[in-house]
């Protein structure tokens, strides 16, 4: 069986890949082009893509030999599902192991954000740092301040475990059903029917949703307006959730004090309207990179793909 990965993986995993299969590997490690991944699909059992491949109808359409879709990441709206169960082929992802990495980064991004921890450093290594005075770039304590989450999946969950045992903040939710009444009582969490509501009653707002046409700029101007002027915006699940334009506007203007991103509506794309704003903490999409977390991915996808050469019900199955 022919397995294409469209991305370099960690080298135990790809190994582990080739003892089993027939490998391509992309030795360069660059975006595929549409017109590459469309012509795979005519010349591989499985692709291995990754949330910076677009795998739409027209690249679906390219070939009839791929029959299963392993994704590498939990997100997949980059995969067009009907387009994929039109032509019969099965997909898959690598959900739960990245769950802690992920809540790590979300953290990361929080308290880079109330610190003003990457202004600091831009400011210290441009070598305009004067000296500790008591008024230089104040932020903000964490304690007894209100995390606000947006979703309450496995992730959402373990930054608030975080945010509530590590920091002593207090914990708030919307998400489409109250979570579990133990995680509720472990974490005291406040859950608001309603998204406004929410976002009017938090310090910091960390979005924990799936992105796609449902959540689209789910985050607009209307919502930002919404939040607690002087509060923060973190999100680590997708970029298309956040108006970015409106995003900074709020930022500007100083109605939001800070916001930590660590992923964008196109990859690797930034939005101009951000790069310049010192408010805002900007990652390269880093919420699973630990090596740890990425050999597990990768392990994930390849228990799909064993399962699928046995003819036998995938783990992880999307679609």
């Amino acid at each position: 069986m022919r397995v294409l990965v469209t991305r370099r993986w960690p080298e135990e995993v790809e190994r582990a890949l080739q003892d089993r299969f027939e490998v391509v590997l992309n030795h360069a490690d660059r975006a595929l082009s549409l017109a590459e991944l469309a012509q795979a699909m005519g010349e591989v059992d499985v692709i291995c893509p990754t949330v910076s491949d677009r795998i739409d109808a027209e690249v679906i359409g390219g070939g009839d030999r791929v029959k299963l879709i392993a994704n590498y990441g939990v997100g997949f709206d980059h995969i067009d599902l009907a387009a994929a169960k039109a032509k019969g082929i099965a997909v898959s992802n690598t959900p739960g192991v990245l769950t802690d990495a992920t809540a790590d980064i979300a953290m990361t991004l929080l308290l880079m954000a109330a610190r003003r921890a990457g202004q600091a450093e831009r400011e210290l290594r441009a070598g305009h740092w004067r000296g500790w005075r008591p008024t230089h770039l104040i932020g903000s304590s964490l304690k007894d301040k209100v995390l606000g989450l947006v979703g309450m999946g496995r992730i959402a969950v373990a930054t608030a475990r975080r945010a509530r045992h590590g920091f002593g903040m207090r914990i708030a939710y919307y998400a489409r059903r109250q979570c579990d009444p133990a995680i509720a009582e472990e974490l005291g969490a406040e859950f608001h029917p309603e998204l406004r509501g929410l976002l009017g009653a938090s310090d910091f707002v960390s979005l924990h949703v799936p992105g796609g046409a449902e959540t689209a700029n789910l985050i607009d101007a209307a919502a930002l307006a919404a939040m607690k002027p002087g509060s923060y915006l973190i999100n680590t699940a997708r970029g298309g959730i956040v108006d970015h334009d409106a995003l900074a506007d709020a930022l500007r203007t100083g109605h939001l004090a800070g916001a930590g991103l660590d992923v964008y509506p196109h990859e690797p794309h930034v939005p101009e309207a951000l790069l310049s704003l010192e408010n805002a903490v900007l990652l390269p999409h880093l919420g699973s990179a630990n090596i740890e977390t990425r050999i597990a991915m990768g392990m994930k996808a390849l228990a799909n793909i064993e399962a699928f050469a046995q003819a036998q019900p995938l783990p992880d199955r999307i679609a």
